[in-house]
């Protein structure tokens, strides 16, 4: 495609660097209006300066592409109302070995659920917790986040559905979802095991230092924790403390305060400190909701030698108690009974309860099967964006109530930066700047050769950082295609994943590669209780090698 006139290119050269500078930096003290919005200002510069049409601008939005990122969207939000993170989460801790196996867990985890739920859903759900474990071993946080955003990146370049820019390829390319599959995934196991192996090496110090036992914080790890997102320092072991230390001063004061002399006082006391004692096995009983027999029996015997100075007994005292104490004991027994063959008869609070519970494990069966099934589909080749919007309609009617809340978690924001961007990179394409470029790339970046791979890696590396990635496979993917094309059409395959896993592994870079990277610094800036600042200049550090590394040994192995 030629130059189009000067007029054009200046102005389509204006539109695009509006839209590049509010992509890259959303926050510009000039304008600071987001990324979504200076899309939608790109794309009406477009139009305004006559570069594309009303009707070409329409046609430039990519439906199928917002189609699959709908439905995906929609899908990672009831698999986080199934608890999925949740496991992932406590996954995560199982069984720890220490700091540096967490660092490997996470980057294994990050990996494999940004694969399948997209990278920036699993840098959203598991940075606080990433948080949490950094605080837990007393380590300072930037190697778990770095290992967080890396992983993500990496991993979602497995598949179609793991980045956005992916899905442009997988949609404009269409190779299946289970041959982009099988030809990044060796790519994405040995990058991932790279990556840690940097980690590691870079941090061995950092987390080789253990924790301080006498002045650090050791925080359990709740499911409520990991459910809600929000991991916050977990009180029950401080209250439970507190309580205890109480219970010990009370029974010191009433030791200090009885005289040896007075036997009706040190009866008194003897009797209070009894109760004290039962006060704390009742607590033990309700927390563990088992009524222990012999806690029960000692309690009695207890009761026997309390004297005359304090007539009435612990069950007159604690008639409430008793009662229902007196009720799970019969329960027990008669669930304990042979000669009973009626079974025990709930209250109708339990039965509410226990319906609600099988009713909630058979709805998350419901999502994972459904989940299973899209996934199932897109390995079969069908249609991607309509299987996954089928997916999400599916999990939409089996929720069987209004899907407002929902719905209301989908990032629509991001499809309409998306249509934005769509129309704008179409109006620049039109002046010819990107063809014109390219022509004289081309020569020189022949998938077929070792060195024009290494030239279009680079080009695409450079091109990912300074425009973004998105947009870097939009303005290159077609040409790139084409000139592999002219060779054989297993080379053409070839550009497209090399294209995929080049453009996802640029992000790990710098901090502004990727939205991942970004999503990650603000979750872990903002956290109200673990907050830490990732600055650019230590991602940077670590950044260029480990892309630089992973992003060679990926090239390696894929083949067409």
């Amino acid at each position: 495609m030629v130059l189009a006139s000067a007029e054009e290119v200046v102005l389509g050269s204006i539109a695009f660097a509006i839209f590049w500078v509010l992509a890259v930096f959303p926050a510009v003290p000039f304008l600071p209006i987001g990324r979504t919005a200076g899309s939608l200002l790109g794309a009406m510069l477009m139009v305004l300066f006559r570069l594309i049409t009303p009707d070409q601008a329409y046609a430039a939005i990519d439906l199928p592409i917002l189609g699959l990122l709908f439905g995906t969207m929609v899908v990672s939000v009831y698999l986080e109302r199934a608890d999925m993170f949740k496991y992932l989460g406590i996954l995560l801790s199982w069984k720890s070995m220490g700091a540096k196996d967490l660092l490997c867990r996470i980057c294994i985890i990050s990996a494999i659920s940004s694969a399948f739920f997209t990278n920036d859903t699993s840098c959203v759900v598991l940075t606080e917790f990433v948080l949490k474990i950094a605080r837990q071993n007393n380590i300072p946080p930037h190697p778990f986040l770095l290992a967080l955003a890396s992983s993500a990146n990496i991993g979602s370049a497995a598949t179609p559905i793991g980045n956005p820019q992916n899905l442009v390829i997988a949609i404009q390319s269409s190779i299946s979802f289970g041959e982009f599959l099988l030809g990044i995934l060796p790519a994405m196991i040995l990058g991932v095991i790279v990556n840690a192996v940097i980690l590691l090496s870079m941090f061995w110090k950092l987390l080789s230092i253990e924790k301080d036992k006498e002045n650090g914080l050791t925080v359990m790890i709740s499911e409520e924790d990991v459910t809600s997102h929000r991991f916050s320092p977990v009180t029950m072991l401080h209250a439970t403390s507190l309580n205890s230390q109480e219970l010990n001063s009370v029974r010191e004061n009433m030791s200090c305060g009885s005289s040896p002399n007075l036997n009706g006082n040190t009866g008194h006391a003897e009797t209070l400190g009894n109760q004290i004692n039962l006060g704390e096995s009742e607590m033990r009983e309700a927390s563990t909701g088992v009524v222990v027999e012999s806690t029960r029996n000692s309690s009695a015997s207890k009761e026997v030698g309390i004297g005359d100075n304090f007539p009435q007994t612990r069950e007159e005292n604690f008639p409430t108690r008793r009662s229902t104490r007196s009720g799970l004991n019969e329960r027990i027994e008669m669930m304990n009974s042979p000669e009973v063959a009626i079974p025990v008869q709930l209250s109708v609070e339990e039965k509410e309860s226990l319906t609600k519970r099988r009713k909630k494990l058979l709805w998350k069966t419901c999502v994972y099967l459904v989940t299973v099934g899209m996934l199932i589909a897109f390995l079969k080749g069908l249609d991607m964006s309509w299987t996954a919007l089928t997916a999400a309609l599916t999990l939409v009617v089996l929720d069987f109530k209004d899907a407002r809340q929902c719905l209301d978690k989908v990032s629509y924001s991001l499809l309409v930066f998306f249509c934005g961007m769509f129309i704008t990179v179409d109006g620049f394409n039109r002046t010819g700047i990107p063809s014109t470029l390219w022509n004289l790339m081309e020569p020189h970046a022949r998938v077929n050769h070792v060195s024009g791979v290494v030239v279009l890696a680079i080009v695409i590396l450079v091109l990912s950082n300074i425009a973004s990635n998105v947009p870097t496979v939009l303005l290159l993917g077609a040409r790139v295609a084409a000139s592999a094309a002219a060779i054989s059409p297993g080379e053409e395959k070839k550009a497209w994943l090399i294209l995929a896993w080049v453009s996802t592994v640029a992000g790990n870079l710098s901090l502004l590669g990727s939205a991942a990277n970004m999503i990650v610094c603000e979750q872990a800036r903002n956290s109200q209780v673990f907050g830490y600042t990732l600055s650019f200049w230590r991602h940077l550090k670590f950044g260029v090698p480990s892309t630089l590394i992973v992003t060679a040994i990926g090239l390696a192995l894929i083949r067409g």
